[in-house]
């Protein structure tokens, strides 16, 4: 099977508040949205954001009378691999992430840390990048 240079795996999350995530994810980790499909009210339907050759779709929360799949917010855990791990680290704490983990060496290779969303899903960020072949 082949996804024509698109992510095969891509995380899907919900939000409370899926407009402040959306501004969060940029902020904290460069995160750009691509498409964002408004629901009702001031809550997002769809969303897609890109870093780098990766994407995280998102939404509001929902009870499923829109249509969606009710499902509620977090916690989720996302592995984000970034090429300069101090300058992640510092972005994410100026945007109030808090920490879980502090930047550190880690022994499986590379930099990295950890920490929790403003909805406390947790976001490891690393220099580290898993072998996929």
């Amino acid at each position: 099977m082949t996804t024509g240079g698109s992510p095969a795996v891509i995380p899907t999350l919900r939000y409370a508040d899926a407009n402040a995530a959306i501004e969060w994810l940029g902020k904290a980790f460069g995160f750009t949205p691509t498409m964002v499909i408004p629901g009702d009210g001031d809550t997002v339907a769809h969303a897609e954001l890109v870093y780098a050759n990766g994407m995280v779709m998102l939404g509001s929360t929902t009870d499923g009378t829109d249509g969606r799949l009710p499902y509620e917010q977090g916690p989720s855990a996302v592995y984000l691999v970034v090429d300069d791990v101090p300058a992640a680290w510092d972005a994410a704490r100026q945007s109030g992430a808090e920490v879980v983990e502090p930047l550190a060496e880690k022994e499986y290779g590379g930099q990295g840390f950890t920490v929790l969303d403003p909805e406390r899903n947790v976001w490891s960020v690393g220099s580290y990048s898993p072998a996929t072949s």
